[in-house]
């Protein structure tokens, strides 16, 4: 059987330099999740994103980013909210209740706001498993996150229901 490379070529990132860009992070399982954000960073820099158009906000755990997200919609007008967090499986369902919300909020955000909200989380079994998606074999989710969230700003830009008109 073929080796595959199982992470996803990278896309041709459209220009961020108009963007304003959200981003959540949890403080759980921080070598983790501060290796994710640095990875978002770096794609938004190479994409053009403006420092003065990045804000960064820090919760306590991965339940909580919708609540990040949702407060980052609010403060100011973005074209994306990228929620960046860890979630590794314990001797108990907790993970399986934790990942469900979080997702299911993330999800709900996008929706109801109509700004592109990103689920930037790792959810492992074993924390090599998550090392390994924050800079090492399987690339960095971070980074992948951030493609997403600059794809879907591109494509909300020039989204013609996004326009206001008069009339039907």
């Amino acid at each position: 059987m073929a080796s595959r490379d199982a992470s996803p070529p990278m896309v041709n990132l459209p220009d961020g330099s108009s963007f304003k860009i959200g981003i959540v992070v949890a403080q759980w399982n921080p070598d983790i999740t501060h290796a994710l954000l640095q990875g978002a960073k770096d794609t938004l820099k190479k994409a053009g994103v403006k420092d003065d158009h990045l804000e960064v906000i820090e919760v306590p755990g991965s339940f909580e980013l919708p609540w990040g997200a949702r407060r980052l919609l609010t403060s100011a007008k973005r074209n994306a909210v990228i929620c960046l967090g860890c979630i590794i499986q314990g001797e108990t369902k907790h993970d399986d209740y934790i990942a469900s919300a979080v997702a299911s909020g993330i999800m709900q955000l996008g929706l109801t706001s109509g700004i592109p909200v990103i689920f930037g989380v790792v959810t492992t079994n074993t924390p090599e498993q998550a090392i390994e998606r924050a800079g090492g074999k399987h690339g960095n989710k971070g980074a992948e996150a951030a493609a997403t969230a600059l794809q879907l700003a591109h494509l909300q830009q020039g989204d013609p229901s996004n326009k206001k008109t008069i009339g039907y």
